[in-house]
């Protein structure tokens, strides 16, 4: 079967993709597609790979010969999953990836806030150290993780990676149930005391109409003044006006984004115009070590092994 990689640029260059050259028997493959040229691209492909270009229901319905979509993904809202259905079109995604590359990111981003790393590094390469009439210079000093209070939106792969690292911490860990519900599994907490107690509130739960702008002004004002929010997840589940209004007047102490609602954002977004101190943004990478995107290459592979021997692995439709 033929298979077209629309994205291929998502991905490091020094990734290996020959797990899935092996299980087609051809691969074309473009480092970005426009929505314009996805059906030319696409018209004689039986496999369609990506990983964010836009398949809409017009868009599947001009690609008659498709048999199987293969999202290197865990999130699916790129794809029409009703129209594929319709036009019996196998969907895949993948999961369960990335979870030590996210949790290792947000564990290097809190100990830098925490530990104040560069700012110490600094103070010896401008010499402040030799010229201490101390043993050591204090500079800002530094707060441990120990005894704080995590706070887990969305407790899939991801969410157990970071607890898991946080109970190495020494860390008391809150598990929150879903938002606006009365559910009250074991071993979570409602939504109000995450947002309430914690001193950093970590977000790992998928993009859903309940949770577009789940972090907005009413939650930022109910957050600690110190606290620590933290989005690897995705870009809407955060209001990203009312979060730079909250910056900017204090309500929370720090915020540090993976991802933004626009990918890539606007040069004039208010989150990256403004420099702002109590805030650090990175390029949607916390999933993307090395190891994770291979991993990622290896269990597509298996979903077009699996979809070609008849079985129903990580399928969407």
């Amino acid at each position: 079967m033929r298979a077209v990689f629309l994205d291929k640029q998502t991905f490091s260059s020094t990734i290996d993709f020959s797990s899935i050259e092996q299980t087609v028997t051809e691969l074309d493959c473009y480092d970005i597609t426009s929505p314009r040229e996805v059906i030319t691209r696409c018209i004689n492909a039986d496999i369609i790979i990506t990983n964010k270009v836009l398949l809409t229901a017009e868009i599947l319905t001009a690609l008659p010969q498709l048999k199987l979509i293969c999202i290197t993904a865990t999130g699916y809202n790129n794809v029409d999953i009703d129209a594929a259905r319709k036009h019996n079109i196998a969907v895949t995604n993948v999961s369960g990836y990335s979870s030590q590359s996210v949790a290792q990111y947000v564990f290097a981003q809190l100990l830098e806030y925490y530990q104040q790393i560069s700012h110490h590094n600094n103070n010896t390469e401008q010499g402040l150290w030799s010229s201490s009439k101390s043993f050591c210079y204090h500079g800002n000093g530094f707060h441990e993780l120990a005894g704080k209070t995590l706070g887990i939106v969305g407790y899939g792969n991801l969410g157990k990676a970071v607890e898991t690292i946080a109970l190495a911490f020494d860390m008391k860990v809150l598990i929150s149930e879903r938002p606006n519900t009365t559910q009250k599994r074991s071993g979570r907490v409602s939504f109000n005391e995450v947002i309430t107690q914690a001193d950093i509130i970590t977000l790992h739960c998928p993009q859903t109409p309940d949770t577009e702008k789940l972090i907005n002004s009413d939650v930022l004002s109910r957050m600690k003044s110190s606290a620590v929010l933290i989005n690897t997840a995705r870009g809407p589940l955060v209001d990203e006006q009312a979060l730079f209004e909250g910056l900017v007047n204090n309500e929370i102490a720090y915020a540090i984004i993976d991802v933004l609602t626009q990918e890539p954002p606007p040069e004039n977004h208010p989150l990256l115009m403004t420099h702002l101190s109590n805030l650090k943004v990175t390029a949607h990478i916390a999933w993307a070590s090395f190891e994770s995107q291979q991993r990622l290459i290896e269990l597509v592979a298996k979903n077009i092994q699996g979809f070609t021997q008849g079985e129903q692995l990580n399928r969407l439709d």
